[in-house]
């Protein structure tokens, strides 16, 4: 059963056209999220734009010679330990990431709940062309308990 409706607007007319209970084929997105990621990188990704966009950029590209980009590095993809200390306490030397050195300072990020550290973390492993495994919350846990110690 095809169901049309036509509207008028501003003088052009809008075609959209439904096909009523047929089923969409699920496309799958070049870069898209590894399948049961959704929720976590969802709100992941609004936490990257709330504190991390300004210096990682929206492409993930980061800035030359200050802030690192996110895209496809071995701190991203590498030990999911590393990247979670540097969101909790920070980051201040400068680094070199895959042949290139990066001198900007991090703030820590500590004020994060340990949710949102994996959430994020899990976005940006999964995102900008990266595919790695989600950051779990209880390892968020076990490396802010060892730092109060």
């Amino acid at each position: 059963m095809k169901i049309v409706t036509c509207l008028v607007i501003a003088g052009l007319f809008l075609t959209a056209t439904t096909y009523a209970q047929q089923p969409r084929p699920k496309t799958i997105r070049p870069g898209a999220p590894i399948m049961g990621l959704t929720g976590s990188v969802a709100d992941g990704q609004l936490i990257y734009k709330k504190y991390c966009l300004t210096c990682h950029q929206a492409d993930g590209g980061g800035v030359p010679r200050m802030n690192p980009p996110l895209i496809k590095t071995s701190y991203v993809l590498g030990d999911k330990a590393r990247i979670i200390k540097i969101v909790l306490n920070g980051f201040s030397e400068q680094v070199d990431i895959d042949g290139d050195y990066y001198s900007n300072a991090m703030p820590a990020f500590d004020f994060l709940k340990d949710k949102e550290v994996a959430d994020v973390l899990t976005y940006v492993r999964n995102s900008f062309t990266n595919k790695a495994p989600a950051v779990k919350v209880a390892e968020v846990t076990r490396l802010r308990v060892k730092k109060k110690i």
